[in-house]
């Protein structure tokens, strides 16, 4: 039996240009190495998943390969990458300082990658600071954190700093895409882009949701596979919900809000996901906002239905209410029964604004 390596290793990056959702830094990165200003240290800093270490082993590569004609030299001898995680000792690093002295055998640089830097103790860091800050010609240190708050301020100002940015759902979606037509998966828009919300602006995550939804479903990915795989609240819950709310259903809506708590879903995340919803709807009011919302393409066309039955007040008044009972939510003693009252009150909405009166 072959065995499997996860989406996320098996589509790690190899150059610049296939790093995702990074394109300011990577192109600065590559001017730096063009034009011969490329600082000793640099400091990648970031959300997890975002590109930090695979951007840092692309560029130990880069710089070498000038005055080498094989392209699939990986100069693994050159690049020596520390976990400060586990190795946060004053040791650890002065054993990294002596090793620094050597200059490499191949190639022009070494380049040391340290990973999870924040981790380091403060002997440690006080420890680097003067090789951090002249280090030897043949040396360059590529530190990456996901808290840049916790290191100490002489550590920063030695380094250029590069800060990447969470992955938005579009390059993200466009990139699960190409993996699934790589790996020949038929899959929907709406399936792909539930995922790379889900992965909260990090590409590993979206592809580690990838897999798992793969080998629940199969090579083909409907939005309801992975709605299922996932128990997430698609945006159709929150459409059936908001059209028992205009219609003043309120037998109905508090029918519907049980399913869902009987589905094994909380509360706050349903009131919450429903602010989300009434927020998305405003957004579609006006064609100057519709770009503020990510959805897919079956998602959009039924966000446009449902806002041309809404008006703007109504849909402030919903906003409104959904967030005072998020913010009341954790302090209450009776937490579904805040919830039950939210969506009477919203049924009780009427068109222009009012309050409509309860009918016995």
């Amino acid at each position: 039996m072959e065995q499997f390596i996860v989406s996320a290793r098996k589509y790690r990056p190899q150059t610049f240009k296939d790093v995702v959702g990074q394109q300011a830094i990577t192109n600065t990165l590559l001017n730096a190495i063009e034009t011969n200003h490329l600082a000793q240290a640099l400091l990648f800093t970031g959300p997890r998943g975002v590109g930090k270490t695979t951007c840092a082993r692309i560029l130990a590569r880069k710089i070498n390969q000038p005055g080498y004609d094989d392209p699939n030299e990986d100069f693994a001898f050159n690049v020596f990458e520390l976990d400060a995680a586990s190795n946060n000792s004053v040791d650890d690093i002065r054993n990294l300082i002596d090793q620094v002295r050597i200059p490499p055998q191949t190639g022009q640089y070494k380049v040391y990658i340290i990973d999870e830097v924040h981790m380091l103790s403060t002997a440690a860091f006080n420890a680097f600071l003067k090789t951090l800050e002249e280090p030897p010609k043949h040396a360059i240190f590529i530190l990456a954190t996901t808290e840049k708050h916790k290191i100490i301020p002489t550590i920063l100002s030695r380094c250029q700093i590069f800060d990447f940015k969470r992955i938005t759902v579009k390059d993200a979606k466009e990139h699960l895409a190409e993996v699934a037509r790589s790996q020949g998966v038929q899959f929907e828009d709406d399936a792909l882009h539930i995922i790379a919300q889900k992965a909260d602006g990090a590409m590993r995550d979206a592809l580690s949701i990838f897999d798992r939804v793969v080998s629940y479903c199969g090579t083909n990915l409907t939005r309801q596979a992975v709605t299922e795989n996932l128990n997430v609240l698609d945006f159709e819950t929150y459409v059936a919900m908001t059209n028992l709310i205009l219609a003043h259903d309120i037998p109905q809506i508090l029918v519907a809000f049980h399913h869902v708590l009987a589905k094994g879903f909380d509360g706050h995340h349903f009131i919450v996901g429903l602010a989300s919803h009434f927020r998305d709807l405003m957004v579609c009011k006006n064609p100057a906002t519709l770009a503020l919302l990510e959805a897919g393409e079956h998602a959009q066309m039924l966000y446009k239905e449902q806002a041309e039955k809404c008006e703007s007040d109504f849909l402030l008044k919903a906003i409104a209410l959904t967030n005072e009972c998020d913010l009341k939510y954790k302090t209450s003693q009776n937490q579904r029964l805040l919830v039950e009252l939210t969506l009477m009150q919203l049924c009780s909405i009427s068109f222009d604004g009012e309050k409509k009166k309860l009918t016995s």
